[in-house]
């Protein structure tokens, strides 16, 4: 007795065509630009103040941008947050020097503030690509197109 070809099941898709989801590589290095962007803080937080927390997304984001459209999204993403990140805090210095200091009783509760919700936007950013989401960060300028 012979199947009739109607009732053959199709093998299931991989996991890079469901919900047009990217495929995995892509995910994995979308979730690197959003982590780089910690490893980038740690590496330069001792001797400068974490500036380079812009450093690892721009890199991942100019190594990949032109093979891996889901990495040049989330790069960009990545990127412009860590400037409007860093330009928050250069605001908040500028605003303790201007001061002579006066300025620190605004600027350190709003340096935790930012820093704690720089850290957990960050983290979820790195899951959400991780995921295959296009996770977009909020309170931030998309100065990158």
């Amino acid at each position: 007795m012979s199947v009739p070809p109607e009732s053959v099941i199709p093998p299931p898709p991989d996991d890079s065509s469901l919900h047009g989801a990217p495929p995995a590589d892509q995910r994995q290095w979308a979730m690197f630009a959003h982590l780089s962007a910690l490893l980038g803080a740690i590496l330069t937080g001792a001797f400068g103040g974490g500036w380079g927390c812009f450093i690892g997304p721009l890199i991942i984001w100019l190594v990949k941008k032109d093979t891996m459209p889901f990495v040049d999204d989330q790069g960009k993403e990545a990127l412009n947050f860590n400037i409007t990140v860093a330009i928050a805090f250069v605001i908040l210095l500028l605003l303790t020097v201007m001061t002579l200091g006066i300025g620190l009783v605004i600027a350190i509760p709003l340096w935790i503030i930012i820093g704690i919700a720089w850290l957990v936007f960050t983290i979820i950013a790195a899951i959400k690509a991780n995921e295959g989401v296009r996770y977009r960060y909020p309170f931030t300028l998309r100065l990158i197109k």
